[in-house]
Parts: C-alpha cells; sequence; structure tokens
C-alpha cells in the first residue's frame, strides 16, 4: 500500500526515464501474455524485473521490492479469495445455486424472464468468480432459452451481464480488493458505492441492451452444451431462504460496519470495535463459509469427509489466480519503488484530467492490450495509487471503482472470457464481439461514467 510519505526511489531516474520504463515494462508483460501464451503470473514477474532494469535500478532491490509487493497482496487478500472459493463451491456442489436459479424462474416467464436472468447472475454472483459463475449459470441459460423458446441473445445477455458488473465491482471479487488493498480505499464504503453504481449498470448493459443484441445475433442455443441436470439430487438440495441469507451474509456484515463506522465514527467506541471485526472481510466470509456448511452442507447430505474434500477441491483452481495476484502486487509494487507512483503525482498536478478518468483511462489500455481484467486492474491500482493519498474515503473507494470499471472495457481474442462465452454459445467471433464485448464496453463506460458523476455530487 501506497503512503503520502513513500521511502526515496531505488533509481535515481527521471521522469522521461521512468515513462519510458514502464511503457516497455508493460510492452514485456503485454507482448509475452498475447504473442508467446506466457502464464500471466511468469509474464508480470518478467515484466516487473524488465521494469526495473529499464528503469536504471539495482536487480537485487527490483528482486526485494517484487517479493514484498507480491507477499503482502497475498497476505491482504489471499485467504479472501480461498474463502470466496469455498463459499462458491460449497453453494455449486449442494445444489443452492440450483435452488436460487429454479425459485427465481418458477416466477418468472416472458417480458420478465431477462430481469429474472440479471437478477439470479448477480446474486449467484456475489461469492463466485466470474469463470465459475459462467459455467455454473450458462447451462441454466442455455435450458432457459430452450424449453421457453427464448432468444438466446435475450436470455443470456442480461446473465452475462449481471456476473461481469459484480466481477469487475464489488467486494469480494479478486479485482475490487486488490484495488483497494492497493489505493488504501475503506472496504465497506466501496462495498455499497459498488452496489450503487451496479444496479443502473446492469439493467443498461443486460435486459436494456439485450434487445439489440438479440436483433443483431439470432442463433439458437447449441444442443451440445445443454445439460440434462440429474433429477435424484433435486430432493437433497438446501431452502431458497436459507441459500440466500447465507450468499448474502458477508455483504450484510460488511455494509454494517460500513454504517457502524459512518453513524459512531468513534474508533474507540465499543460497539464499532465490534462491528470493526465481524465487518472485517476476512470474518465475514468466514462465517459465511461456516455457516454455509450447515445451510448448504448438511441439508445436501454431505459427510465431514465430503465438506472436507469439498473444500480442498474448492481450493485447487485458485492456485493460478492466487499467483496472478501475488505477482500483479509485486508488479504494483516495483511500481512504487522505482518512483513511478511519485512522478505520477507530480505530473498529475499539472494536468487538467479528473484523477478518476485517468485511472479508468490507464485501466482501458492495460485491459485492451493483456485482455485481462486482473492484469488491468493491479497495473492500473499500482500506477495511480498515489493520486489517493489525499482523498476523502468516498472519493478513494470510486477511484477503486474507477479502476474496476475500466478494466472490464470491450473484451476481445485476448480473453479467455470471450472465447468461453463463443464456444458456450456456439457464436462465432463476428458473433461474440456484437453481443459479449460490445455489452462488457457499455459496463465499463456506464459504471465509469456513473463514477465521475458520483465524484460530483459526494
Amino acid at each position: 500500500m501506497l503512503a503520502a510519505d513513500a521511502p526515496e526511489p531505488i533509481t535515481s531516474a527521471g521522469h522521461a526515464q521512468l515513462g519510458i520504463a514502464v511503457l516497455l515494462g508493460i510492452a514485456v508483460i503485454v507482448l509475452l501474455i498475447t504473442k508467446f501464451k506466457l502464464h500471466a503470473f511468469l509474464s508480470l514477474t518478467i515484466g516487473s524485473l524488465a521494469l526495473g532494469a529499464f528503469a536504471g535500478a539495482p536487480l537485487d532491490k527490483v528482486i526485494t521490492s517484487f517479493s514484498a509487493g507480491l507477499g503482502s497482496t497475498v497476505a491482504g487478500v489471499g485467504v479472501l479469495i480461498a474463502l470466496g472459493a469455498i463459499l462458491g463451491k460449497l453453494l455449486a456442489d449442494s445444489g443452492g445455486a440450483d435452488q436460487i436459479v429454479d425459485t427465481i424462474l418458477a416466477k418468472a416467464s416472458g417480458r420478465t424472464m431477462p430481469w429474472a436472468m440479471v437478477l439470479i447472475a448477480s446474486v449467484i454472483g456475489l461469492p463466485l468468480f466470474f469463470e465459475v459463475g459462467v459455467v455454473l449459470l450458462i447451462p441454466v441459460v442455455l435450458m432457459v432459452a430452450k424449453r421457453g423458446n427464448y432468444s438466446l441473445m435475450r436470455i443470456g445477455i442480461p446473465a452475462l451481464a449481471g456476473l461481469s458488473v459484480m466481477h469487475g465491482l464489488v467486494p469480494p471479487h479478486p479485482g475490487p480488493l486488490i484495488a483497494i488493498d492497493a489505493v488504501g480505499a475503506n472496504l465497506g464504503v466501496t462495498l455499497a458505492l459498488g452496489v450503487l453504481v451496479a444496479i443502473p449498470t446492469v439493467v443498461i448493459a443486460g435486459p436494456l441492451f439485450s434487445k439489440y443484441a438479440a436483433r443483431w445475433v439470432d442463433v439458437p442455443a447449441p444442443e451440445r452444451m445443454i445439460p440434462q441436470r440429474p433429477s435424484e439430487d433435486l430432493e437433497k438440495r438446501p431452502g431458497f431462504g436459507a441459500t440466500l441469507a447465507t450468499i448474502l451474509l458477508p455483504v450484510v456484515l460488511m455494509l454494517a460496519k460500513a454504517l457502524v463506522d459512518i453513524v459512531i465514527d468513534d474508533p474507540e467506541h465499543q460497539v464499532q470495535r465490534v462491528f470493526d471485526v465481524i465487518g472485517s472481510p476476512l470474518i465475514a466470509l468466514l462465517a459465511a463459509v461456516l455457516v454455509g456448511i450447515f445451510t448448504l452442507g448438511v441439508p445436501a447430505g454431505f459427510s465431514r469427509e465430503r465438506i472436507s474434500q469439498l473444500v480442498e477441491k474448492g481450493l485447487v483452481p485458485i492456485a493460478g489466480i492466487l499467483l496472478i495476484v501475488g505477482a500483479g502486487g509485486g508488479f504494483k509494487q516495483t511500481l512504487i519503488d522505482t518512483g513511478v507512483g511519485r512522478m505520477i503525482l507530480e505530473i498529475s498536478e499539472d494536468w487538467s484530467i479528473p484523477a478518476l478518468l485517468l485511472a479508468w483511462l490507464i485501466a482501458v489500455a492495460i485491459r485492451l492490450a493483456t485482455g485481462s481484467a486482473t492484469v488491468a486492474t493491479v497495473s492500473a491500482a499500482g500506477l495511480v495509487a498515489p493520486l489517493a493519498a489525499d482523498m476523502s474515503t468516498t472519493h478513494a473507494a470510486l477511484l477503486v471503482l474507477a479502476i474496476g470499471a475500466g478494466s472490464l472495457f470491450f473484451s476481445h481474442v485476448n480473453d479467455a472470457g470471450f472465447w468461453l462465452v463463443k464456444e458456450y454459445f456456439g457464436l462465432n467471433v463476428g458473433q461474440t464481439i456484437k453481443t459479449w464485448s460490445i455489452m462488457e464496453t457499455i459496463i465499463s463506460v456506464v459504471a465509469g461514467g456513473l463514477v465521475l458523476l458520483l465524484s460530483l455530487i459526494i
């Protein structure tokens, strides 16, 4: 995390050399990810070393900076990502996710179906990583489109919008958590403002845009991708109310902490100290996992051994994510220690461009280049973190949201999500761009605009 009184840079390079070093460092990362298909963890590691070398910093100090950043980032968000993965796995394997989907779909029909899909995706998307949410929800989308004779895009775009908006703007998703940690923002305030920005964004990019997407791309649900859910699992699913309460528990606890902080505003007050503990992301997510064992696992008939195995399986897929997040933190710390953050702070004093717009533009550029929302978030957060030093609590939170919004801009062929959507929906590249890519751009622009608007109001 960056403070206003950051230590002296590990290099004496001037602004011009530092600027070139940043561009070359990011270019190395982009080239390794896109051209050589190297894993983002290795690309970020090599890019960090290249950045330090181009900036003229001693490599031993660059390695120390990178290692320190990796360690502090994993320490800050690694456990939260792990707990979120366990909760998501519990939700999926117990049938709780299916229960929420089926309950809401039973109440919806006709014109309300796109709105039902965006609601389902937003609720399910809270504790799940984007890719997990896609794998979980898209089969449901395909079944609904097939059985109800709906346009695939009319149903699918709202579901994708709900997942994507949650992924980019709302903690405890990794991207927002990384940015919160980097700029020193308040998690509760960021969560509250993130939800505020997410609601109109998801409405515009989901149900409203899906009307046009369905006209542009009219394709049936691909038969090969439509799953047949086993009927024997349906009797063992947990209840709708219990499942929904479990998913929303960490959100409620974190929002309650933010509310108490605002109302009481006394760190020594006993009530605020209690809520500071139970509303911390670690305790909130840990509570949800423990509660979920009883509200989701027990009704599903899971034994202690099955729950233990479930936790283990839930942690396996996040190894890569943790490494990418950690390497992103190392890259961020290298940016800070070489003096890039201080350089941007000094130069931006003479710029007329608002800090929030600058953050959005930087995230957009890195997203377009790398295809990774996470890489865009960690890199942009490291670059603009100094701008948060003199910001109010709300504006620091808005800075996080500006970065998150920019990180979602125009997903295309260098993004794994692009190909995931293309294959599940049976689209060609052009059709995927007309639907998925345009939807992501709408989310980014609308959310970015709302963040700038809020910055003028609060």
